[in-house]
């Protein structure tokens, strides 16, 4: 990863924090800064993967498969790979 003195803030981008900040918010009167919507959406995203590596011991390829999401996904039995870029 290569270090950015800015972050471009697209419309696509702005839309996922608008949706990641309401799920971080306490509650509907809550904004929550930008930088702890992006600490969370971070632990999500090592936690989800430590959890799908866990759960490859105990399930079946077929019920993990079914967790797989846009960013993270297994293959049968392979690896849990990124697919973005």
């Amino acid at each position: 990863m290569t270090r950015r003195t800015s972050l471009k803030i697209t419309d696509e981008r702005q839309r996922l924090l608008d949706e990641a900040s309401a799920i971080v918010a306490s509650d509907q009167h809550d904004d929550p800064p930008m930088s702890d919507v992006l600490d969370a959406a971070l632990t999500h995203l090592v936690e989800s993967e430590e959890n799908i590596q866990n759960a490859r011991e105990k399930l079946n390829p077929e019920t993990i498969q079914q967790f797989n999401t846009s960013v993270l996904g297994l293959r049968y039995r392979t690896s849990v790979e990124s697919r973005w870029r």
